[in-house]
């Protein structure tokens, strides 16, 4: 399959954060040739990019794709009221029916929106990878591993199960497993050492949530005598290829910890936001010692968007907020973050992130032609600050278009929004 774009103003975010007109063309999941001149040259696509923009695809490093089903169930609780009376009776019902319902919403939301990248962890993550594979979307899928039983497994099965999981999509084109513990307060040690294990022995990333919120920090320490991160580190899982969420509640000696132990940060600044965890992850301290750092949702359950664009929005404006500071996490730099950023986080930032010649297909095009969008002074601005997910016209994941002018190529958009509008209702009624 061949495409190619005309005429567009691109952002490659390449070493030098080039900014270009011209024209890209795509030939078997690669960028061939990015080119200021006019490219004569047969496609089987060909799109016309005049006032539109064409960037790297953006990376969601944290969600937990399924929890489409329920957005806007249980706002506004303290966070153990809504986990306790909302979400686990909830999960509890799960079944492969509701996730491939809430999977297909979530891909459905985030190609409209410009992901085309993104980091779960969840249940019946087998299935999500079913799903994710079939509608062509790059998914990095964390078999979520916890103490007590799931909706699909007993908790003796899990780790057995998770190392089938690796097994079955190590080497698939769009499918990266990734070994995915949820907590240290849901994981004891040893479960967190088995984790780690089987993420070693296949080479694959560790996922897991750390320092979320004060209460989980002041536990971790009441029950093992250290902090997470501390804790972390006893056992082995601070290290190169794991990914952290959230780490609202760290200090600046564990950045030192991270930044030695090659750790990657993902911040989700909305969801942390919601509901009310009153830490700020130290964004600036952490990028200062070069730890990656990439931005998450999170769930849509506690957002309630997979929306990248307004994560970008969030992440610029709390940290100047929180600092007093408008040079904080300036535009480029927040940029960065969803995308060559993300790439980091996950190891594939030699072939995702950017728009270079060689590299992995995966961009998006956004139509400029909007009032909010004029003038266009900045195009990193705008992308930051003005622009919205619904400006995406054009998703192409491994060099394969997702949707082009706004219309969906690998999913049905009204049967999808029926089934998970049935099953959603179903779950919490």
């Amino acid at each position: 399959m061949s495409i190619l774009i005309r005429h567009s103003t691109i952002l490659t975010q390449n070493d030098s954060r080039q900014q270009l007109q011209g024209d890209v063309y795509i030939e078997d999941h690669r960028i061939v040739e990015i080119s200021k001149k006019p490219l004569s040259i047969e496609a089987d696509y060909k799109i016309d990019g005049t006032k539109k923009l064409v960037l790297p695809g953006l990376i969601n490093t944290h969600t937990h794709i399924p929890m489409t089903l329920f957005r806007g169930y249980g706002d506004d609780m303290l966070l153990k009221d809504w986990l306790a009376q909302r979400i686990w009776p909830v999960e509890a019902k799960l079944d492969k029916k509701y996730i491939e319902s809430g999977t297909e919403l979530g891909l459905l939301e985030m190609i409209a929106s410009g992901t085309t990248s993104y980091l779960d962890m969840y249940y019946f993550e087998d299935t999500i990878a079913k799903v994710t594979e079939k509608v062509g979307m790059r998914g990095f899928l964390g078999f979520a591993l916890i103490d007590f039983d799931t909706p699909e497994y007993k908790a003796s099965e899990l780790i057995l199960q998770c190392e089938q999981f690796v097994k079955r999509w190590k080497g698939n084109a769009l499918i990266s497993p990734v070994v995915a513990p949820h907590s240290m307060y849901s994981c004891n040690p040893e479960t967190l050492q088995k984790s780690l294990e089987v993420a070693t022995k296949h080479r694959v990333p560790l996922h897991t949530h750390c320092s979320e919120t004060r209460d989980e920090v002041y536990d971790i320490e009441k029950r093992y005598g250290v902090r997470p991160v501390e804790q972390l580190k006893k056992i082995g899982l601070l290290q190169k290829g794991t990914i952290l969420a959230h780490c609202g509640w760290i200090t600046k000696n564990e950045i030192l910890e991270m930044k030695n132990a090659g750790v990657a940060v993902s911040h989700c600044p909305v969801s942390n936001m919601k509901i009310a965890t009153g830490g700020y992850a130290p964004i600036p301290e952490l990028l200062d010692v070069h730890v990656p750092v990439g931005l998450g949702t999170d769930g849509a359950a506690s957002n309630n968007t997979l929306d990248m664009f307004e994560t970008m929005k969030f992440c610029a404006l709390v940290h100047k907020n929180h600092r007093w500071d408008p040079t904080v996490l300036p535009v480029q730099t927040v940029v960065d973050l969803a995308t060559i950023g993300g790439a980091t986080c996950l190891g594939v930032q030699q072939t995702l992130g950017s728009l270079e010649e060689g590299k992995t297909a995966d961009l998006i095009m956004i139509d400029l032609k909007k009032p909010h969008l004029t003038p266009l002074h900045d195009p990193v601005s705008h992308l930051v600050y003005a622009a919205r997910g619904t400006d995406v016209c054009t998703t192409i994941v491994n060099g394969k278009p997702l949707m082009l002018d706004n219309e969906f190529l690998t999913i049905d958009m009204q049967e999808t929004l029926e089934r998970a509008e049935k099953d959603a209702q179903e779950l919490t009624s």
